[in-house]
């Protein structure tokens, strides 16, 4: 600094601030002579002071005159206060020490070399002192004492007896004036005992002394408060404060009663002219005179004696007994004070003059009165940096707060804060004057988004910054749910400068900040308050405690609720314990909320809990005709007195309690019973509410009202009064007649089902465009209906006949539904016309076989059957506009004379039969595909892969015009194979190289089927390979049925029908290997199934290198795979557009999978398949009456089924009497009513299924319960849905069921909740590896990587050891897939490196690296592995892998040199083993 520290003197103050001083200062701190510019602006700051202080003397003085000084140090000496003439000293030797220093050329601030300012110290409830002056401001005003803030953060109260002795002889003799009467008026309204909230008011700045500390915890039963849970009023009990005037103006003289002197006073009487106060000051009295106090308080009842007031003095008679008063807000608010006689005189709240000292990190220092030293802190400073905003030597006005406690010398802690100064509330925004306050601005609840870190005080807490005017403090134990023990400003996640969500839980008005927490546990909390909680709120709690006299419920943090024994349930409970167990879960509805008491009322009665009536919970929501709920809380002779929430209370007279006559009301019905009433008349005046139960019933008809002014035809609109189980009540506008509307016709208009209709509407809707059908005058109702909705409709330019259509002729129609033939168009009221699925596109991947029911086409005729007055049409660009070029893909196929053999055509699925499909080309054109047909290799579970309706590609085999019959194939290669005449034995020779597939193994040898006939030969198991010592059963284990082989006829003995094959890869040269791959590629062309690119990989991938780039998973981890499965059929089931292999294609909801078929082809497969027996193989007679036999059966079934598609109930009920342990049945039959809106028939379904599956039948039973799970997603609540997932949880393996819910939250892109359930999964089966990877998985997909990479470490602490390493690769995995491969190659690094031998680890990261077809980072792992100590077969398949990796991804080179590796490793193997 260029000039020393200023102390606390004005005399060290006036030496310090010589220039010459300065100046050697500067020399002393740089070691080098600064310029004169630099020297400027120390002197400027110095030179002020000097001009301002006029009379300072040169040689040091005060601002006293010589009498006062005189007194001064006369009461110093009666106080025994050393201390001053201590400070004194060092002033006296600090004067010699600079003047010594200005000889020498140095300089010293202060004794000591202090160079540093007064700390800013702070208040807690252990330094605070009993006998402590402190300034505070009312928060709260209880019945018996007030709440007040304090500076820094604290709380005290003030108890009624503490106010003034006036007021406590007042409560002392009570008694005494309530007998008495003889007073005036006027003086009965004065001397009356008052209650507090008359005296004071919320905001209100009083001046208090500490009359009491108590230690935490020890104020439970503290008189004047009481028992409470609310956190405010237990924080203000253990420190206890007093207003009376006798002590907190003690230490006052009359000396310093002078003009612009501040002081409390209480009313001690009323005289003629004025009040007589008391100042609490020896043998002087105060006067406030009516005039005066009327300024301020206008007309209203004279002040109550005992009263509080904060005066400034006006004058002091001479004879010094009276002392004239001011309570004018704005001359006690500004009123300063400049000199005083004794430190005991300095009162909270004066405002003084001051002088700046110093700047210290944490506010101010200055100089009092010019002798007293004291401390502003930064809280009570305006916003903004104090070196920008104050300089040193600045003189200013704050306001005092309270005597620093444990000074050595007096001090005192002062304010700068602008609602202080002004003595106002603080509010959001200083510099408008109709701001609110901050209570105002920012309820308590109030969650604030960004909240900015500007200071951090390391054990106390953190300053946060709401918005420029705002600023909130978070206490450290509301830093986090977890014990933070201290705060660091430059470090961690609550440095200065970071942003964070918080909210509010409090105030504190004095410092003018909110009161802020960012624990986890209260951000979430749904009522931090009584006030919160809203009468009739359906809410969920867990039972605390009970007791005899009441149950009490925890609804939210600290907020409770309580049940009283009436309230437990529709009945009286005579053993309630066993119903309500602490620590379970209980419904309840909110009853009545006290805010003023901090009491929650709470009713756990079912009917009123479960009931969907409206609430009554003020007087205004009770409306004539409303209908509701109540409670009878008195029964009288006449009349039942019932109860509404929130304590609104009613009547029911006797004659409207039933509909027959009662003689006594005490035995029909009893206290606490819950009633259905009706509000019949609302008196506002009186506030009384009269109700009915006998007009609250269905039966009751009302008396018949005047109709005359409602006609049929009419069009009205009217308001819902009551929604019943098939009807809607009306009261229509303005007529007020009552009428009915049906819920079907409702729900019809507006496209929902009765029961989503009867949920979402509600009582006071409005109801419009309706039509008056039917009139009862006798009853006084009308039924009322909706508009219908007009269909669009087509213009015809002539009216349609069958004399009039033309072949060719455009024409329009609305699609009425679908059938086996194709669409049904409906073209005038007589004529209607079919559309086969053939004609409605040129294109038939991007047309739609099938258009939506009621949407309009436009199409071309082709035909006319004008018996039938039916028509054929189509929708071909190519028929409706002949004269331009269309584009034509897929033909019209009119006749199979159009046909060829090898043709490429497409068509639609018609059937699937046991032997093939049956495909329709054209309007009569249908071919077979048998299952020889539909593949290149043998697929077990060929039904699967198709389903009817779906678009297929396929080639012509052959066709008979004579019997009309047409075979088609799927597969590959050439079609001479499927046309030429079987091989017999005679066409085989010895040594032919045939190809077959295994069709038996046996531990002899292989039966091998010969391709292109019926023949099967036997392989021995000396023939499979060329190294006699080999193991013949590890070679045969090595197959599997169904495998194709390429095999030599060893001999052939034709007697005995025998072929002997051999298999030895000698017997055969790389040039047949070739030729077989050239035979298999030869025919490119994809065929079967139309599908997208995803779909063909997935089919192509049997067999095929590529597999290789999954790693394969654990048997446990398949196991827990399959149990997942369902859910892929789930997403479809509910979605309203079935999903085919064929995009436009619509398929029904119901798929039964190798069961009946619901096209009703069946019949004319058979027939087919009869007339075409002869092409197929013969059997054996044993064989041919099995299959007959098996034929007739099925063939009867389906009879008895009518060959149709299930369209009721009956049809699914007929299939699950025989199925009844298929899921797959059971969740069709919920698909089913899913599509007639019959949400609760479906659940009803599913929990029937679950009943009924046998419970050997797990799987089956999980498919439901997802199912289940899926549908309360869709149409459920969120409690509907809770309440099946624990369900699912506690009959199921519980995480299966937990990891299912994630899932389906995040499939129907609810991705919050598939957080928290990932998280609710993680925290219960934190000890298994699935859940972690897939709550990575889950992060990764949505591009969350952090989030994603922080689960690792957090699963590492909750998994065992053993599960470490799958863990780590899983996530390296995933970071291939959907993150940072780089990031993912860094940890399969980590891994390999610490476990070498892991070659199950290898193969993954091998894997995962060839997914990125990066081949020389293959290359350099497969050498790295290589070099490692392998057996032989380890090896073996390293050298697999490798050569079919370089096929795929590398070059010749690279084969070539995998092939010398493999040669070199295993020389080198056998020569390690030789040695």
């Amino acid at each position: 600094m260029a000039h020393p520290v200023m102390s606390t003197k004005k005399r060290q103050l006036e030496d310090g601030a010589s220039i010459h001083k300065s100046k050697k200062a500067k020399v002393a701190q740089d070691g080098k002579k600064e310029g004169k510019t630099q020297q400027e602006q120390p002197l400027h700051h110095v030179s002020n002071m000097v001009v301002d202080e006029v009379d300072f003397p040169r040689g040091g003085g005060s601002t006293f005159t010589p009498v006062e000084v005189k007194t001064i140090r006369a009461e110093a000496v009666k106080e025994a206060n050393e201390e001053l003439f201590k400070e004194n000293g060092l002033a006296t030797k600090a004067k010699k020490q600079r003047r010594k220093s200005d000889v020498k050329g140095k300089g010293k601030a202060t004794e000591g070399g202090k160079s540093e300012g007064l700390r800013v110290e702070h208040l807690n409830y252990k330094r605070i002192t009993v006998g402590l002056k402190i300034f505070a401001q009312v928060v709260s005003i209880q019945p018996l004492a007030l709440i007040v803030s304090l500076p820094d953060q604290l709380l005290g109260h003030i108890p009624i007896t503490q106010i003034s002795a006036e007021l406590t002889s007042a409560l002392e003799h009570m008694d005494d004036r309530e007998d008495d009467e003889s007073d005036a008026a006027d003086e009965e309204a004065s001397s009356r005992v008052p209650d507090l909230f008359e005296i004071f008011h919320p905001g209100e700045y009083v001046r208090c002394v500490v009359t009491a500390i108590h230690a935490s915890g020890s104020t439970e039963n503290m008189a004047g408060i009481g028992r409470t849970r609310d956190e405010v009023e237990r924080a203000s009990r253990r420190v206890e404060l007093s207003l009376v005037p006798d002590q907190v103006n003690e230490g006052v003289a009359k000396s310093d009663l002078k003009a612009g002197f501040t002081l409390p006073a209480s009313v001690k009487s009323v005289e003629d002219h004025g009040y007589i106060l008391n100042l609490g000051i020896l043998d002087v009295s105060g006067f406030l005179s009516f005039k005066d106090a009327s300024k301020t308080f206008g007309d209203s009842p004279k002040l109550h004696v005992g009263r509080i007031l904060d005066v400034a003095v006006s004058k002091l008679s001479s004879n010094g007994r009276t002392c004239n008063v001011t309570i004018t807000p704005s001359v006690v608010r500004d009123a300063s004070l400049t000199e005083v006689t004794s430190v005991t005189s300095i009162l909270p709240g004066e405002l003084v003059q001051c002088l700046i000292t110093a700047i210290v990190p944490h506010g101010l220092n200055i100089q009092m009165l010019g002798y007293f030293g004291g401390t502003i802190d930064k809280l009570h400073l305006p916003p903004g940096d104090p070196a920008d905003n104050f300089k040193l030597g600045k003189k200013i006005k704050a306001r005092v707060l309270h005597s620093i406690p444990g000074a050595a010398s007096p001090r005192f802690a002062l304010s700068l804060a602008d609602h202080i100064l002004k003595m106002k509330v603080k509010s959001s925004e200083n510099k408008t004057e109709n701001s609110s306050a901050i209570q105002e601005a920012y309820p308590i609840g109030t969650i604030l988004e960004s909240a900015k870190v500007v200071e951090v005080v390391s054990e106390r807490g953190l300053l946060v910054e709401v918005q420029p005017e705002v600023q909130g403090f978070i206490h450290i134990s509301h830093v986090s749910d977890e014990h933070v023990p201290s705060l660091s400003s430059s470090s961690g996640a609550w440095k200065v400068g970071t942003t964070h969500r918080a909210r509010v839980t409090g105030y504190f008005p004095l410092d003018g900040l909110l009161q802020l927490s960012m624990r986890p546990s209260i951000l979430e909390q749904k009522f931090l308050q009584v006030a919160d909680v809203q009468p009739g709120e359906l809410i969920k709690g867990t039972v605390k405690k009970l007791t005899d006299s009441a149950l009490f419920v925890s609804i939210s943090g600290n907020v409770d609720g309580v049940v009283f024994p009436s309230h437990y349930a529709d009945i009286t409970l005579k053993q309630p314990q066993k119903r309500f167990r602490p620590g379970a879960t209980i419904k309840c509805r909110v009853l009545t909320v006290d805010p003023e008491r901090k009491r929650i009322a709470l009713t756990a009665k079912k009917t009123l809990v479960e009931s969907d009536l409206p609430v009554i919970a003020k007087f205004e929501d009770a409306k004539v005709g409303l209908v509701t709920n109540a409670v009878i809380f008195r029964v009288d002779e006449r009349r039942l007195q019932v109860e509404f929430f929130n304590n609104v209370k009613g009547s029911i007279s006797v004659k409207e309690a039933s509909e027959t006559a009662i003689t006594a009301l005490s035995d029909v019905f009893s206290t606490g019973k819950v009633v259905k009433v009706r509000i019949t008349h609302v008196d506002p005046e009186k506030r009384n509410i009269f109700a009915s139960i006998r007009q609250a019933a269905s039966s009751f008809d009302s008396t018949v009202a005047d109709i005359s002014s409602v006609e049929i035809g009419h069009t009205v609109e009217g308001v819902v009064s009551e929604v019943h189980k098939d009807n809607v009540v009306l009261t229509l506008q303005p007529s007020q007649v009552r009428a009915l509307v049906s819920l079907k016709n409702l729900a019809n208009h507006r496209g929902l089902s009765v029961a989503q209709l009867r949920a979402a509407l509600r009582v006071g809707e409005k109801l419009e465009e309706l039509v008056v059908v039917t009139r009862n005058p006798e009853k006084g109702i009308v039924i009322v209906a909706n508009r219908p909705k007009s269909k669009p409709t087509l213009e015809h330019k002539q009216p349609l006949t069958m004399d009039t259509i033309e072949l060719g002729q455009i024409v329009g129609g609305r699609i009425l539904r679908h059938h086996r033939n194709g669409t049904l168009v409906k073209l005038s009221s007589q004529i209607s016309g079919t559309l086969h699925p053939t004609d409605v596109s040129d294109n038939f991947e991007t047309g739609n076989p099938f258009p939506n029911i009621d949407s309009l086409v436009k199409a071309a005729v082709i035909s006319i059957n004008k018996e039938k007055k039916h028509l054929t049409l189509s929708t071909r660009a190519s028929r409706l506009d002949p004269t331009k070029d269309h584009p034509i893909v897929d033909p019209e196929l009119l006749s199979l004379s159009t046909l060829k053999v090898g043709q490429s055509v497409r068509g639609f699925i018609k059937s699937i039969a046991e032997h093939g499909l049956f495909v329709t080309l054209g309007r009569d054109v249908d071919t077979r595909v048998q299952i020889k047909e539909l593949f290149d290799d043998y697929v077990k579970d060929w039904k699967s892969r198709f389903q009817v309706n779906q678009l297929v590609k396929g080639r012509i085999l052959s066709v008979n015009p004579e019997k009309k019959q047409v075979e088609m194939t799927f597969r590959s290669g050439d079609l001479a194979r499927s046309t030429k005449p079987s091989l017999s034995l005679s066409d085989l020779h010895e040594g032919q190289k045939i190809e077959g597939r295994v069709k038996k193994i046996e531990a002899y040898g292989l039966f091998i089927e010969i391709e292109g006939s019926k023949l099967t030969g036997l392989c021995h198991k000396s023939e499979l390979s060329d190294n006699a010592d080999a193991d013949v059963t590890l070679a045969l284990r090595s197959y599997r049925e169904g495998d194709h082989v390429k095999a030599i006829v060893h001999s052939i003995d034709k007697e005995k029908h025998r072929i002997s094959l051999g298999l030895k890869p000698s017997y055969f040269s790389e040039e047949d290997l070739v030729e077989l791959g050239e035979e298999a590629e030869k025919d490119s062309e994809v065929l079967g199934v139309v599908d997208d690119a995803d779909e063909e990989m997935s089919d192509a991938e049997v067999g095929s290198p590529d597999s290789d780039a999954e790693p394969s998973a654990s048997e446990d981890e398949q196991d827990e795979d399959d149990a997942m499965a369902v859910d892929v059929d789930m997403s479809t089931i509910f979605s309203s557009k079935p999903q085919t292999s064929s995009a436009p294609v619509p398929v029904p909801s119901l798929q039964l999978q190798g069961g009946f078929q619901w096209s009703g082809a069946l019949g004319q497969d058979d027939a087919q398949d009869s007339d075409s027996s002869g092409e197929s193989d013969d059997e054996e007679a044993a064989g041919k009456k099995k299959k007959k036999k098996r034929k007739e059966i099925e063939k009867d079934l389906t009879a008895d089924l009518q060959t149709k598609m299930p369209e009721s109930n009956a049809d699914f009920e007929r299939l699950l009497l025989g199925s009844p342990n298929s899921s797959y049945l059971w969740i069709q039959y919920m698909s089913f009513q899913l599509q007639l809106s019959e949400v609760e028939k479906a659940r009803e379904i599913a929990k029937r299924a679950l009943r009924t599956i046998n419970f050997r039948e797990e799987q089956e039973k999980l498919n439901v319960w997802i199912a289940l799970l899926n549908l309360e997603n869709i149409y459920g609540t969120d409690e509907s849905l809770e309440v099946a997932f624990k369900d699912a949880a506690r009959h199921n393996d519980s995480k299966t069921i937990h990891l299912r819910l994630a899932s389906i939250f995040e499939q129907s892109e609810k991705y919050e909740k598939a957080k928290e359930q990932f998280q609710r999964t993680a925290k219960k089966f934190g000890q298994s590896s699935k859940v972690w990877t897939q709550f990575g998985e889950f992060y990764l997909k949505r591009g969350e990587l952090e989030e994603a990479r922080k689960l690792l470490p957090r699963s590492l602490q909750s998994l065992e050891k053993r599960k470490h390493l799958k863990t780590i690769s899983k996530f390296a995995q995933l970071e291939y897939k959907f993150g940072e491969p780089e990031r993912g190659k860094t940890i399969f690094e980590g891994i390999i490196d610490s476990h070498p031998k892991r070659w199950d680890l290898w193969l993954i990261y091998m894997d995962m690296e060839a997914s990125q077809n990066d081949i020389q980072s293959l290359r350099n792992l497969f050498d790295r592995v290589l070099a490692h100590k392998m057996t032989s077969h380890k090896a073996k398949s390293f050298f697999k892998k490798w050569l079919g990796l370089e096929k795929r991804l590398g070059d010749d080179e690279g084969v070539e040199a995998v092939k010398r590796r493999a040669i070199e490793w295993t020389q080198r193997a056998a020569n390690n083993s030789e040695e």
